[in-house]
This record gives C-alpha cells, sequence and structure tokens, in this order.
C-alpha cells in the first residue's frame, strides 16, 4: 500500500525506508549544540529501527557548529572560505555527535560526505547507491552531509533539502522527512492574516510554487520553502513522498506522525506510473550544461510522448557535447523537460529548425531519429 498519510510514515510496511533531515537551527542553538533536543530525536530513530524501519539522516550544521569553535561571524556564511574552513571543524564535531547518540541506543553511525557531483554524475551516483545499500544492509545509520568543506558556490547543493531528496532517490527511500522551524506549506507567507497550512499536496504545480517563501527563519540554514518544493519535486519524479514538519518540538517525528500536523506531498500519478530510476536521476539533476528553447508545436508533442526533433528548436544555449544533459524549454523559459542530447551544441545550433531530409546536407552524415529522444527525456 502507498502511503496516504502522515502516519504511514511510521508504518514499516509502507514506510520501510525513511531519510529524515536536520535543519542547522534545530541542531544549533545560541547556547550551542541543542544537545537535549537531539538526544530525544535520536531516541525517536531508535524507536523507528525497533519498528524495524530503516532511517537515513541527512544532517546539516557542520558549518555553524565550525563557525561557534573558531568565532566566525554570521554564522560560518560571510564568505564561501570562512564556509568552507567552518565546515572542516564542524563536520568532526557533527560526526562525534551523531556517532555517540546513536551508539547509546546501540545503534552504529556512518558518515557520508557528499558533493553535489557525486549525484550529479551517473556512475558516480550509482555508487552512492551502492554504498548506502550496504550501510542499511549492515545495519548502520549513514548520518549524510554536503561537503562543504570542498563545495564552492558554483558546484553545490545549497541547501540539504534537495541533497536529502536526492539521497532519498539513491536510496530508493519510501518518503523523506524534512524537520525544519515552520509546520508545513502555507498557502501564503505564514505570518500574513487569515494564512491557512496545507496538510496534503498531490504534485507539485505552479500554483503550489506561488504560496513558496524563499525566507530562512533562523538565518543560520541555506535553505527555505522554496528549496523544500524543489525538494518536493525531486523526490515526486522517484514516487517518494516527502513531508515538511516542524522540528522545534519533543519528539519531533510522534508530533508529525502521532498528532498529523505537517504537509504530505504525495507524487501525482504520471501516465499510471512513476519515472524510471535513471530517468528519475535525469530529471532530479540540479546542474544542466544547456538548454533547447522550443516553439509551441515541440511543445505539444513532447506532452503526448514524442522526442524533440530538431524542425521545433528555435534556440540553443550553453556548450555541451553529445550526451550531456539540457534543460528543454519553451518561449518563456519555463522548464518542459530534461533530457541528453544526441548533439553537441554547434550541431544543434546548425540543424535548428530543419527537417530531417535537409540535416544531412548540414551535418555531413545521415541525422540521428531525435535531437532528444523520449526514452532519454524526462517531462517536469
Amino acid at each position: 500500500m502507498p502511503i496516504a498519510a502522515l502516519s504511514d510514515l511510521a508504518d514499516k510496511a509502507q514506510c520501510p525506508l525513511l531519510v529524515i533531515k536536520v535543519g542547522s537551527a534545530l541542531l544549533v542553538g545560541k547556547e550551542g549544540v541543542r544537545r537535549a533536543w537531539l538526544t530525544g530525536l535520536v531516541a525517536e530513530i531508535a524507536e523507528a529501527r525497533g519498528r524495524g524501519q530503516q532511517v537515513i539522516v541527512v544532517s546539516s550544521g557542520a558549518i555553524a557548529l565550525g563557525a561557534a569553535t573558531l568565532g566566525l561571524d554570521k554564522g560560518g556564511r560571510g564568505s564561501l572560505a570562512d564556509a568552507q574552513a567552518a565546515a572542516a571543524v564542524g563536520q568532526i564535531a557533527l560526526s562525534g555527535l551523531w556517532a555517540e547518540l546513536l551508539g547509546s541506543h546501540g545503534l552504529t553511525a556512518a558518515q557520508m560526505l557528499l558533493t553535489l557531483e557525486d549525484l550529479e554524475d551517473r556512475r558516480r551516483y550509482l555508487n552512492v547507491t551502492a554504498t548506502i545499500t550496504r550501510l542499511l544492509d549492515a545495519g548502520a545509520v549513514p548520518v549524510i552531509n554536503e561537503n562543504d568543506s570542498v563545495a564552492t558556490q558554483e558546484i553545490r547543493f545549497g541547501d540539504n533539502d534537495r541533497l536529502a531528496a536526492r539521497v532519498a532517490q539513491a536510496a530508493q527511500a519510501s518518503a523523506v522527512l524534512l524537520l525544519s522551524d515552520i509546520d508545513g506549506l502555507y498557502d501564503r507567507h505564514p505570518k500574513e492574516p487569515g494564512a491557512q497550512m496545507i496538510p496534503v499536496v498531490e504534485g507539485v504545480t505552479a500554483e503550489v510554487k506561488a504560496m513558496a517563501s524563499a525566507d530562512s527563519n533562523s538565518g543560520m540554514g541555506s535553505g527555505g520553502m522554496i528549496s523544500k518544493l524543489q525538494a518536493a519535486g525531486i523526490a515526486e519524479l522517484a514516487g517518494i513522498c516527502l513531508v515538511i514538519g516542524n522540528g522545534q518540538y519533543e519528539r519531533p517525528m510522534a508530533r508529525v506522525t502521532g498528532e498529523g500536523i505537517g504537509t504530505l506531498f504525495l507524487p501525482k500519478e504520471r501516465k499510471g506510473r512513476k519515472a524510471s530510476a535513471r530517468k528519475a536521476w535525469l530529471g532530479g539533476r540540479l546542474r544542466l550544461k544547456g538548454s533547447l528553447v522550443i516553439d509551441a508545436g515541440a511543445a505539444s508533442a513532447l506532452q503526448r510522448g514524442s522526442s524533440l526533433l530538431a524542425k521545433g528548436i528555435t534556440e540553443v544555449e550553453g556548450v555541451f557535447e553529445r550526451g550531456d544533459p539540457v534543460a528543454i524549454v519553451d518561449g518563456k523559459g519555463q522548464v518542459l523537460a530534461h533530457g541528453l542530447s544526441e548533439y553537441d551544441a554547434a550541431e544543434c545550433a546548425a540543424i535548428t529548425g530543419l527537417h530531417s531530409s535537409e540535416q544531412a546536407e548540414v551535418l555531413g552524415y545521415a541525422p540521428r531519429s531525435a535531437v532528444v529522444h523520449r526514452d532519454q527525456m524526462v517531462l517536469k
């Protein structure tokens, strides 16, 4: 049975593998580590394990911990160099804390530090999948964080919400629980009069995205509601549920699953089935090498399940090689799909707008069946 309610996250049969993301502000307060709170959360994780569920933790907090140790202002986020240095110091304390508290329940913590490229490159993504699977099989609790000590502004997730969703994809998890500083998704900014929390969302539509705010209330983290909706969209491609819950309370997991307080994002049906593992990976990519702008006719054809032909392309953006991931966008800049290009950027530009019968003379060889084949494409 698929997950249909928040209570299902505590059910082994419906949620055998749960990814829990913990934000920086939950782990670190003005006085330092919020040890009592974290002790309670770890007890809940131990209870989940006792029910037979497997758990993966995606834990923020390294930068905040390191900044406090080094005396850096702005929570260690004043500059890239500060963030990298803070992360290098804080990650030792963070991993030790998780190992100690999980160990008190007889659980083994396993640290994994990932960069964006570890999950964007297909081969490295599969290596991550294999490692996580082996750790879970061995009974460990993977504790995962972005490797902020080497990440740059250009090559990073930027927040652990999206990292958690990508990890859930790689691990083929049942659900993701984002513990944050807010109860869930509201229909407008929660500080506005009359704001209502939405308990269930089926599919991250344009209307849902319009409800989001980029604010991060704590000032410590790097994410906001926009990043959480992006994470929900990534999870959706893999048929994974995502929940936003408030982690500021004692026993926050029980508050979500027992009291039913939170927003549950249910993947909408995509022609009766979720995307394949490869297409889910492709659709969830955060970095693309270029864009193909298409006309209205081509956009309609994609929705009917067709491949992208050169005739429907109006513009080529970026520099990419054959086999690189590209965005397929309409004339207004809306991303319609991700796909792997059958041509490099120069070839795409040369055959833009041409029928297949006209392409051989330009290319110097017989054209391929499509610029982006439908088997190498996932609609957004």
